[in-house]
């Protein structure tokens, strides 16, 4: 027997109708050259569809790709809401690749218009000359001045606007393509991923549970994260359906203006990469009894150092909340929120707890698995790589069959190895690319990263694999000292902070000392770059007696 209940398409225009009936009042805010500009709901929806009928008139169809090359702004969030409502695909382009990398995301998505914030049109005239596929390039104009000049032949946004009614919003059917992100390509050339309009949705759904990040129209959120990683962590859709007020910090993502957004605008939730959070932590210091709005950060796309959770709640009550997930997830799959058997926990315990990368989110499965692709146990110990399906994970890549190994009987193979305690908390151990292998067993370079930089006098820290004649590799532990620390950290300073909390044989054969850990385009660690850096580094003789401990040691 069916359900006697009626069906209509879960779609991108469904959550835009709701926030323009319910939520008109609520803000957008925008940092800009001469401060900030502040729009409603109303305003924001009204000019996308006019945005919308601006798109059709450039010829702009069904199924036609609609790239952008933009901060957080309005404008970025209009063209989120615009191009999927009028049965079209959003493509957000990272603004930190290179211009090859670019070209051939353009080329290969086959996108027909792209939208250029004007600050960045010297890059994108770096990609413009190798790509084919843009028909029109339209542009909006984000900074002062005339500078830079821009050719004729190019559509000015805010005339686009104007210049047309508001169009409708179709009715797209729930399992066409809503939006394309491309992964960083860090093996090979990106791959895209396609959402469609049904998992942005139940994204969408999952982001506002109260078990989740409880995304509701309380709050003032700053996505830090950007626009075009991952649709900003499904942040903009779910403010629209929840009524959440949004500060956008456009091109100012330096810690002391997003400091003082923070401030002005009575942020509430935070959103961004462990590297943001690190550098804000001084300036928001300075401004700790005006920070009385702020109650939880959300932070992910690498693993969060305890020692900067535990200071975000030393120094203003506020938890971290540890996220996981990947472009291909859509992109959250976990969260690290406490039990309530946890209440009665000590600090400490508390502590190992949130350190996790919490449990799996309602609509994701997750297991488990060894190098044979048998699931592993949920005990805490079994390590193995993370695989996980459900309705808003990708199934395979668009027009790229190399990517087919990562897709097994209906799992995403995710590259992230991991152990799940009986909770289901996560506990992220490595990627399998940056593992090192040494005598047979495994070190985990983010265990040794965290302890290092649980160092009072330690920035930075990034472990890596080098060559070794007799256990094959080591690890090479490349630290980032704190400015006023250069002169007084030493090798043995950390070696010595190591060894009480980590196997004998997990301790780095060498410590070099380098002025900054290299970043990817979304501000992950990109220890690629420094194995390439160190890949002939010959290290010192080191004895030691290899002992058959488990590849995740336990202090």
């Amino acid at each position: 027997m069916k359900g006697l209940m009626q069906e209509h398409p879960l779609n991108i225009s469904m959550l835009v109708r709701h926030a323009e009936r319910l939520h008109p009042d609520k803000t957008v805010v925008t940092k800009t050259d001469d401060g900030t500009t502040s729009a409603t709901y109303a305003q924001i929806i009204d000019r996308s569809r006019r945005l919308i009928s601006g798109l059709r008139g450039l010829g702009v169809k069904d199924d036609d790709r609609v790239a952008s090359f933009c901060w957080n702004t309005q404008q970025h969030l209009e063209a989120y809401i615009a191009v999927p409502s009028m049965g079209a695909i959003m493509h957000t382009l990272n603004i930190r690749l290179f211009p090859d990398d670019l070209a051939y995301i353009v080329d290969h998505a086959q996108d027909k218009v792209v939208i250029v914030d004007k600050s960045l049109w010297a890059q994108w005239e770096k990609v413009a000359p190798k790509v084919k596929s843009p028909k029109q390039v339209i542009v909006v104009n984000d900074i002062r001045g005339d500078t830079p000049r821009i050719p004729p032949g190019t559509i000015d946004y805010e005339e686009l606007i104007a210049a047309n009614e508001p169009g409708e919003l179709a009715d797209v059917a729930e399992d066409n393509a809503c939006a394309m992100c491309y992964t960083s390509g860090t093996t090979g050339n990106p791959k895209g991923v396609v959402y469609s309009h049904r998992s942005n949705v139940l994204h969408t759904y999952m982001v506002c549970g109260v078990d989740s990040i409880a995304l509701s129209e309380h709050d003032v959120a700053l996505p830090i994260v950007p626009m075009f990683h991952a649709n900003a962590w499904g942040q903009p859709y779910a403010a629209l359906m929840s009524g959440a007020s949004l500060v956008m910090p456009g091109r100012f993502m330096v810690p002391d203006v997003l400091t003082q957004l923070m401030v002005e605008q009575k942020v509430t939730l935070g959103f961004g990469v462990p590297t943001i959070w690190l550098g804000m932590l001084e300036p928001l210091k300075a401004v700790k009894d005006r920070l009385g709005s702020l109650n939880r950060i959300v932070c992910g796309g690498s693993a969060v150092p305890p020692t900067l959770q535990k200071a975000y709640f030393e120094e203003f009550g506020v938890r971290i909340i540890h996220a996981w997930g990947m472009t291909e997830t859509n992109p959250l799959a976990s969260l690290c929120l406490p039990l309530a058997k946890h209440s009665a926990l000590d600090a400490a315990s508390i502590d190992q707890v949130l350190t996790s990368q919490g449990r799996v989110l309602p609509g994701v499965e997750l297991r488990i698995a060894d190098d044979e692709g048998k699931e592993l146990p949920w005990d805490g110990q079994s390590v193995g790589e993370i695989q996980v399906r459900g309705n808003w994970i990708a199934a395979d890549y668009y027009n790229d069959p190399s990517g087919r190994d990562k897709f097994i009987d209906g799992w995403l193979r995710t590259g992230d190895v991991a152990t799940v305690d009986r909770d289901g908390y996560i506990r992220i151990t490595d990627r399998t690319k940056d593992l090192v292998k040494s005598g047979g067993e495994w070190i985990s370079t983010v265990e040794l990263e965290s302890k290092i930089m649980s160092h009072p006098d330690v920035a930075e820290a990034a472990v890596v694999a080098v060559k070794h004649p007799k256990w094959d590799e080591r690890p090479l532990a490349c630290v980032v000292p704190k400015p006023e620390a250069k002169d007084r950290l030493t090798k043995e300073a950390v070696l010595e902070h190591l060894k009480p909390q980590v196997a004998k044989w997990w301790l780095p054969d060498d410590v070099v000392f380098i002025d900054e850990v290299p970043k990817t385009s979304v501000g992950k660690f990109d220890k690629k770059v420094l194995r390439e850096r160190f890949k002939d580094y010959q290290l010192p003789t080191v004895e030691r007696e290899k002992t058959a401990e488990p590849a995740v040691a336990r202090s």
